[in-house]
């Protein structure tokens, strides 16, 4: 019973796989761990939603391989980000700055949401006026139909 809770625990735990090959990885462990915590921090343009230390793809460890030698040339982490922002912009950033060139970033999910909430509230103010076009707010009884329905309420109850 024991074996198959740590068996489940264990498939239901999420590990981090790192991409980084054996050939990467510095022999200066100062350096390699520089250069981890910045890999950390850019955004792998093929996968988009992944850090180039976490994703496989070619071009993420072309800019793994690419921070490395620019540690190694001497560069402070920085200049090491503002190196790679130069050659494919801030869209490389997970975390960009905000500015003019990174509005649709940051106000994106924002505007989408507001979109989404008024396009709901649209939908639903439309049911409703349908409801109501369909006779769903009527007039209360008259006394002559109010006395019917409670002679034909008393003929089922008899």
């Amino acid at each position: 019973m024991k074996a198959v809770i740590l068996a489940a625990f264990l498939a239901l735990t999420p590990l981090t796989a790192f991409a980084v090959q054996p050939d990467e990885v510095l022999p200066d462990p100062t350096l390699e761990g520089r250069a981890r915590e910045i890999s950390k921090d850019l955004r792998c343009l093929v996968c988009q939603n992944q850090s180039i230390d976490d994703s496989n793809a070619p071009l993420a460890r072309d800019l793994r391989l690419l921070v490395r030698e620019r540690l190694k040339a001497g560069d402070s982490d920085q200049q090491v980000v503002h190196f790679v922002t130069d050659r494919y912009g801030d869209y490389v950033l997970l975390r960009p700055p905000f500015k003019a060139t990174t509005l649709v970033l940051w106000i994106g999910p924002f505007a989408i949401l507001a979109i989404g909430a008024i396009g709901t509230a649209l939908y639903l103010r439309g049911r409703k006026s349908a409801a109501v076009a369909a006779g769903g707010d009527t007039a209360p009884l008259t006394e002559d139909e109010r006395q019917r329905l409670d002679a034909l309420l008393r003929k089922e109850d008899a």
